[in-house]
């Protein structure tokens, strides 16, 4: 699974996320094969590359497009928070049937 993290400038929040996607990821067994953080600018352009993009809730709107193409957008509150990134997961995706081994 190709994993797209994005956040407005692409440096600190999308990197905290990145590894709190990993964890998730890992805790629910999911293989990750590429995971990349990006600024939302460069994201929008590259997203539809990716089976999943992770934002921040307030940039989910931004990745319409990608969506449209069949990439699974997840907004997330707490970009820290591995919990509530499982959760979602979880709740919104079909990651565990599609991916799972």
């Amino acid at each position: 699974m190709n994993i797209l993290v994005s956040c407005a400038n692409g440096s600190g929040t999308s990197l905290m996320m990145m590894k709190s996607v990993e964890k998730s990821m890992k805790k629910l067994g999911i293989p990750v094969s590429k995971i990349n953080h990006t600024s939302i600018a460069e994201g929008k352009s590259t997203a539809s590359q990716y089976d999943a993009v992770f934002t921040p809730l307030n940039f989910v709107d931004m990745f319409e497009d990608a969506a449209k193409k069949g990439v699974t957008v997840v907004g997330v509150k707490n970009v820290m928070s591995d919990k509530e990134i499982t959760q979602r997961i979880v709740d919104e995706t079909d990651f565990e049937e599609k991916y799972k081994k």
